[in-house]
């Protein structure tokens, strides 16, 4: 950007900003005028470096070295102005020079932290489109049924890790799945865009739950190697759970592979939690279909089964105390997806002190009433949260 470029800048409408710059130089103004009036033996001129201090809280480079210079400026005024030979004392040529010193040093304070805001935001935009390529956004509505996803990173300027999620239509219903990868870091992150890339597959491959959670163990199993530092060889593994919605009839059909049993929310502030007969993680032994179970469920119209990861239930509070995340899921059972989870997306972060120790990732997916089962048509306008509600 050349100096052109630069100094435009300083031409742009007016915004908030620029508002803030009045005081400053009303700060100028008034240590000038109040130090030209006192005794000669006060003199405040060094209160000028507060200007510019100022500045830096909410300009960038340019408009602190702007400041910077009007001090530097007002401070040779007030020696002129009490007495010409006065800009040749000691006093003032060393309170010049301080002032030129902390000017220059809040300019290069300025100039590496825009840099730093420039990286940072590319970083994000970089964590926000892996996130994209790995994590496919879940649409409102697969076929008859409405749905929410919601990722919450342990880590602060990430966006994804090594939990997951996905959904795939197929013939007759919908299929699931959500997992969370042991470990964290590029390895896990590796291993769950293993996982994920398997699942759009297979999903469409296989008709039956133990036999698509045999072909990602041999997909896990295959790879595994590829993903695991040298010193933890061995011991990765990924718990997943599966889920077949069909269209008609009121049940889900869920296969475990060591994961948490999914929240069944029913109208009235009922919440229970299916009794599941887990198998292994993935990743930890070979194995067939036959060593899988599946497990039906009740699934009525209006139901809403909201699946998650251990970063949930295991969210620690100032005591250690866990997250009661059934207890307080209860009060918004009749909610929609989308506002059952910016619920719990706010109650988890009030109960961990605004950050989480580990990822976390839920999906809420609802059996709407049969009046309200079919998803909006194309073009008609989709009912969805604020952004700073989602």
């Amino acid at each position: 950007m050349g100096l052109r470029e630069r100094f435009a800048g300083l031409r742009e409408p007016w915004r908030p900003s620029h508002a803030r710059l009045a005081i400053p130089v009303v700060l100028i103004i008034v240590i000038t005028i109040v130090d030209i009036l006192v005794p000669e033996d006060i003199h405040l001129g060094p209160l000028l470096v507060i200007a510019p201090a100022i500045t830096a809280f909410f300009a960038g480079p340019w408009m602190t070295g702007l400041v910077a210079a009007l001090a530097v400026m007002a401070q040779a005024g007030i020696a002129v102005l009490r007495d010409r030979d006065e800009l040749f004392s000691a006093n003032h040529q060393a309170q010049i020079v301080a002032l030129v010193l902390v000017g220059s040093s809040l300019v290069i304070f300025c100039a590496l932290r825009e840099r730093h805001r420039r990286e940072l935001a590319q970083v994000r935009s970089v964590a926000e489109a892996a996130q994209h390529v790995l994590l496919w956004p879940l649409p409102d509505w697969i076929g008859p049924l409405r749905i929410a996803s919601l990722y919450l990173s342990a880590e602060d300027e990430a966006q994804i890790g090594g939990d997951l999620y996905a959904a795939s239509r197929v013939d007759g219903g919908t299929r699931v799945m959500i997992g969370d990868v042991r470990g964290k870091g590029l390895a896990a992150i590796g291993e769950a865009a293993l996982l994920l890339g398997a699942f759009r597959e297979a999903a469409h491959q296989h008709t039956t739950l133990p036999a698509l959670a045999a072909a990602l163990e041999q997909s896990i199993s295959r790879y595994q190697a590829d993903f695991e530092p040298q010193d933890e060889s061995g011991e990765g593994f990924v718990t997943i759970l599966l889920l077949e919605v069909p269209d008609e009839g009121p049940i889900t059909r869920m296969t475990s592979c060591g994961h948490p049993a999914p929240l069944l929310l029913s109208p009235g502030h009922s919440i229970t939690t299916p009794s599941l007969h887990p198998a292994p993680p993935l990743g930890v032994s070979s194995t067939s279909p036959a060593d899988y179970t599946v497990d039906v469920v009740s699934f009525e119209s209006g139901d809403t089964l909201v699946l998650y990861t251990d970063g949930v239930i295991e969210a620690r509070d100032q005591d250690g105390n866990f997250y009661p995340f059934a207890e307080r899921a209860t009060q918004w059972t009749d909610n929609s997806p989308e506002a059952l989870l910016h619920h719990i997306r706010r109650d988890l972060l009030a109960h961990a002190g605004g950050r989480l120790d580990d990822d976390a990732a839920l999906i809420a997916i609802r059996r709407p009433a049969i009046a309200h089962a079919t998803p909006p048509r194309r073009g008609q306008p989709r009912r969805r949260l604020p952004p700073q509600l989602r």
